[in-house]
């Protein structure tokens, strides 16, 4: 294997490209070290000591790292590392790694992200959080059909607590709005993520009223 491109990273770093497509970063001072050079062929022996030593044990420190600071899914975490330039074998061995111990758990993540958010978004709203944050969609359901059904944690449900607050900040008086005028305030929870049988009903509770 030979390296094709040697090219900055960051600070006192570079990143090594080779001709078979294997791209890995290195400190400036381990590429003189291991006298990797632009055309020149890497060795056999070099080349597994940084892809099966050097770079493993780096890239779960950098995860462990990561982990003491704050909760990561599975999918970011895996996205940070590759950002950081490990290639995918040594990231998927750094995952692996820290799944073992439990230190990522994607359902603990979403549990806690719903916790903290299901009294400020609409469930629709988080749903599609966890998505972006690469938490599966059943596992995402699941957590949230449990957590919005205990009611110690929520008396009443959170989403009609959030539309009801809605309706105050918008001072949208259901009573003495016209028809035309309740579809378009419907429309606009609708977008924001809530449903639209809990809107309904909270209309329609305050034209009863």
């Amino acid at each position: 294997m030979t390296v094709r491109e040697i090219r900055p990273f960051g600070r006192r770093r570079s990143e090594v490209l080779t001709d078979e497509g294997l791209r890995f970063v290195l400190y400036d001072s381990e590429i003189v070290e291991f006298q990797l050079a632009e055309d020149e062929e890497i060795p056999p022996q070099t080349l597994q000591l940084i892809l099966t030593e050097l770079l493993p044990k780096r890239a779960k420190m950098r995860a462990m790292n990561m982990l003491k600071e704050r909760d990561y899914t599975q999918e970011r975490l895996k996205s940070k590392l590759a950002d950081g330039g490990y290639p995918p074998a040594v990231v998927d061995e750094a995952l692996t790694y820290v799944l073992s111990y439990h230190y990522v758990d994607d359902a603990r993540y979403a549990n806690e992200y719903i916790r903290c958010h299901m009294e400020r978004y609409s469930r629709a709203r988080i749903r599609g959080e966890l998505q972006k944050r690469g938490i599966d969609a059943r596992l995402a359901d699941e957590a949230m059909e449990r957590l919005y059904a205990d009611e110690t944690l929520a008396p009443v449900d959170p989403e009609i607590l959030q539309i009801r607050k809605w309706i105050d900040k918008k001072h949208f008086h259901a009573a003495d709005a016209t028809w035309e005028e309740r579809q378009r305030f419907l429309a606009s929870m609708v977008r924001r993520g809530f449903s639209p049988d809990k809107v309904k009903t909270e209309i329609n509770m305050a034209i009863n009223d």
